[in-house]
């Protein structure tokens, strides 16, 4: 029978050729076999999510132990020797012998022999090193230390220092390498906090009210996929960070009013906006990716909304003559989502220096045409779930030179706990480090 470790090495090398989601393949993995324990589902998880994680230390790990030149080693086998050396350097209950048994096994099955004597190898010569490396100098090279030590792009590194100080950077880092908490948003059209929390630790889940605002709750430690429990399938809940969910609260939907939600994607918020107005009103919801409407379309069933309808558009071609005015226009615009490492680590790996840049350039063309569809006296809303200045004030401020008839709105429109566990100036931010959320920005004007 195939094992944890097995497929964690399947799924990881998948994931290094393809442009893929981690968790999606995560859940069709554990999905596909049911009759795993919660020990092997939690190991298979762990070894995904901890290599991920870690990726760019278990990388140089490797150069400091290889003489064979970095790109001389073959994906295959890197992806091998990570997830050998996570286990190796990383996980305390899995004894070290198994850890290379295991590689090496893998490695003669899929490899040619002296591949399998290379993963052998290095391995070993982990073991040996004790945990005693040739680290960067803390005092020298600062930024270097920090990108190999927390395991994040070194271009990204600099740029958090150059944006936020050193000190920020490093505790930002280490909060980004920690596992955040699944966060539940209660439906009030289907329960409300108490029924849910008494459900939860009923099924001995460590559930808690979330800090920071009324109607969510915090769950730590639970193995099962909550996506096909009882309470998501009749809609009491949806998984969505506290962080995301101030987006609706700041957009502050009334019932009866007309919203266009921009880049919908699966509609955690767009449902979040239609329960905050009662399921009165209507919700226009655009995105490009049709499959994600449908996705967005059973959410809405399933929390018992029926306000929503969908249109499948790119948003820079919707007919700005063809489309009513709204009272409420939310952007959630495309970024590069460094806000979100804690849930996707694997972003880190897959963005360039030039990125920023590239989605800061298709954001103001968004909210440019997003301002057309803001009724006189209307409220839009921006939002991104990265932490960079490029795709946020920079972004806002182009803006403001260029609409001047909208100015930004702040404070009265978020709970009082939410308003003090974030940044509220004239944009709300959170951070990872700061308030144990995800890193979200967004910013609210009004049509004059």
């Amino acid at each position: 029978m195939i094992n944890a470790r097995t497929l964690a090495y399947q799924l990881l090398l998948h994931a290094d050729r393809n442009l893929s989601h981690p968790d999606r393949l995560i859940r069709t993995t554990l999905e596909r076999h049911p009759h795993w324990d919660d020990r092997e589902r939690a190991l298979f998880t762990e070894l995904v999510y901890g290599v991920l994680r870690w990726q760019g230390r278990l990388d140089w790990h490797i150069d400091q132990l290889s003489t064979t030149k970095a790109n001389k080693i073959i994906p295959a086998i890197r992806v091998l020797l990570r997830l050998g050396l996570y286990q190796i350097l990383f996980l305390d209950r899995i004894p070290h012998h198994a850890a290379v048994n295991e590689a090496v096994k893998l490695a003669r099955a899929t490899q040619p022999a002296h591949l399998a004597g290379f993963v052998n190898g290095i391995l070993r010569a982990a073991i040996r090193s004790d945990n005693t490396w040739n680290w960067p100098s803390s005092e020298l090279q600062p930024a270097e230390y920090l990108a190999v030590t927390t395991a994040h792009p070194l271009w990204l590194v600099k740029r958090w220092i150059q944006e936020v100080g050193p000190a920020e950077t490093a505790a930002l880092c280490a909060a980004n390498n920690q596992v955040a908490p699944m966060v539940l948003r209660i439906n009030p059209l289907r329960a409300d906090a108490e029924e849910v929390l008494h459900w939860c630790r009923d099924r001995g889940m460590r559930a808690e009210a979330s800090p920071i605002l009324a109607g969510a709750i915090r769950l730590s430690g639970t193995r099962q996929d909550f996506g096909a429990s009882e309470i998501h399938l009749q809609g009491w809940v949806q998984i969505q960070d506290e962080a995301s969910q101030m987006v609706a609260l700041l957009a502050a939907p009334r019932p009866g009013e007309r919203i266009l939600d921009l880049c919908s994607g699966f509609g955690a918020k767009a449902t979040h906006l239609a329960a905050l107005m009662g399921n009165r009103g209507s919700i226009m919801a655009v995105d490009r990716s049709a499959w994600k409407l449908e996705q967005l379309q059973q959410n809405a069933a399933r929390q018992g909304i029926d306000i929503i309808r969908t249109t499948t558009s790119d948003i820079l071609e919707l007919d700005q003559g063809s489309w009513q005015e709204f009272d409420r226009v939310l952007l959630d615009a495309p970024c590069s989502g460094f806000g979100t490492l804690r849930r996707n680590p694997d972003i880190k790996w897959r963005r360039h220096p030039k990125d920023p840049y590239r989605f800061s350039q298709l954001q103001g063309q968004l909210l440019h045409q997003a301002a057309h569809f803001v009724k006189h006296g209307g409220v839009l809303v921006y939002a991104t779930c990265t932490l960079l200045e490029e795709e946020n004030e920079a972004v806002v401020k182009r803006f403001a030179l260029q609409h001047p008839d909208f100015f930004v709105e702040t404070g009265g429109m978020l709970p009082v706990a939410a308003v003090r566990s974030a940044d509220l100036g004239p944009h709300l931010k959170t951070w990872p480090h700061c308030h144990d959320t995800d890193g979200f920005f967004s910013v609210r004007w009004r049509r004059a």
